[in-house]
């Protein structure tokens, strides 16, 4: 019985990981997940999708489940209601929330977009300690007892001293029968990753477009958690000033200044030579804004930051240039003419919420 509930209900997971890939799309674009994150669960809502349960009739009437009944007796549909009564403010009882772990959505997202597995830089002077038990013990703490290997060695020497009785087959262990496991410590290379996000928040980036950027950091940050074992998230606000803030900060400021995007990549950097050397830490670093720059000289000073201080140093440098009616998505173009033949550079154009499921693609479709 246990084992055929297992079954169903691990096809019942398949059903809901079905519905869940069909429908990401809209999920990511409208963002509501974001909403439902709990440390480790994500609670998605599934429209007409129910867990099979018994439902008892509200009307308490005698019947077959209710009381009396006969061999024999039909069942078939209640008696109909005859429509009278007030219009309810509630929704219906179709919807079905059920929990789904960050590392299952990774999962359902890098099949879904066909996403590679991350090729890190393998950084293997970063070493992390894991216990490992590896074999058994004549002593250890209570907690550790093996406890079929100690009945075993009770079992064996009662035997072997004949004091075994098969008809009454009791069998106490002595202090000497007990076995514990043992475990040693090993060192394991470790791979960690910083993600550097740095955003435009001049007066140009409306609500809309942070929303954007938003739905799309939380997709980036789930895929990234699922490759790598130590994430740091760093956040970078600017407008004609680079500033480090935090998460909260980041998606909710908005200042009214102009746009001098270098002022951000110099930040980066210096964040960067202080806490992360690139030997021991896997870079990423993405970039959004609406494309508007103080100047053509600064856009230089961006490509020439990019090229020869950043790029160098991280493993990806993405950029989302998302649609505002004051950007004039200038930079974008620059970007493509300089780094056309330049595989750690991603540009992407996010027009509206639909586009951020292609932009992730783009991202990071390369396994970088």
């Amino acid at each position: 019985m246990a084992l055929r509930i297992e079954q169903d209900h691990n096809r019942f997971r398949q059903i809901v990981r079905g519905r869940i890939k069909r429908d990401l799309k809209k999920y990511i674009s409208q963002g509501e997940l974001i909403g439902r994150q709990g440390k480790d669960l994500v609670s998605i809502p599934l429209p007409q999708i129910d867990i099979p349960h018994f439902t008892f009739s509200p009307h308490q009437r005698s019947g077959v489940g209710q009381g009396d009944g006969e061999v024999g007796t039909v069942l078939g549909a209640g008696e109909p209601e005859d429509g009278t009564g007030q219009a309810g403010d509630q929704p219906g009882a179709h919807i079905l929330e059920v929990d789904v772990t960050l590392e299952e959505l990774a999962q359902i997202l890098g099949e879904e977009l066909e996403l590679p597995n991350v090729q890190n830089r393998g950084r293997k002077n970063v070493l992390s300690e894991k216990d490992r038990y590896t074999g058994i013990s004549r002593s250890g703490p209570e907690s550790l007892r093996h406890f079929r290997r100690t009945y075993r060695q009770a079992l064996k020497r009662q035997i072997a001293s004949n004091l075994y009785d098969p008809t009454n087959p009791i069998v106490i262990p002595f202090r000497e029968d007990r076995r514990y496991r043992s475990w040693k410590i090993s060192s394991q290379p470790q791979s960690n990753a910083v993600i550097i996000y740095m955003m435009d928040v001049s007066g140009s980036m409306g609500e809309e477009q942070k929303e954007i950027v938003r739905i799309e950091s939380f997709w980036i940050d789930t895929w990234l958690r699922s490759q790598y074992k130590g994430i740091d998230l760093r956040y970078i606000v600017h407008d004609a000033e680079a500033h480090e803030v935090d998460q909260d900060t980041f998606f909710h400021t908005r200042e009214s200044g102009g746009t001098v995007i270098s002022s951000a990549y110099k930040l980066a950097e210096a964040i960067i030579d202080k806490h992360y050397p690139p030997a021991e830490w896997n870079i990423y670093l993405f970039h959004f804004s609406d494309g508007d720059n103080w100047s053509q000289g600064d856009t230089e000073d961006c490509v020439q930051i990019l090229r020869e201080r950043l790029l160098p140093k991280g493993n990806l440098f993405c950029y989302g240039q998302v649609e505002s009616p004051y950007g004039t998505g200038q930079f974008l173009v620059d970007l493509r003419e300089a780094f056309k033949d330049e595989d750690k550079v991603v540009l992407s154009q996010i027009e509206n919420k639909e586009a951020i499921y292609t932009s992730i693609k783009e991202f990071l479709g390369k396994g970088k």
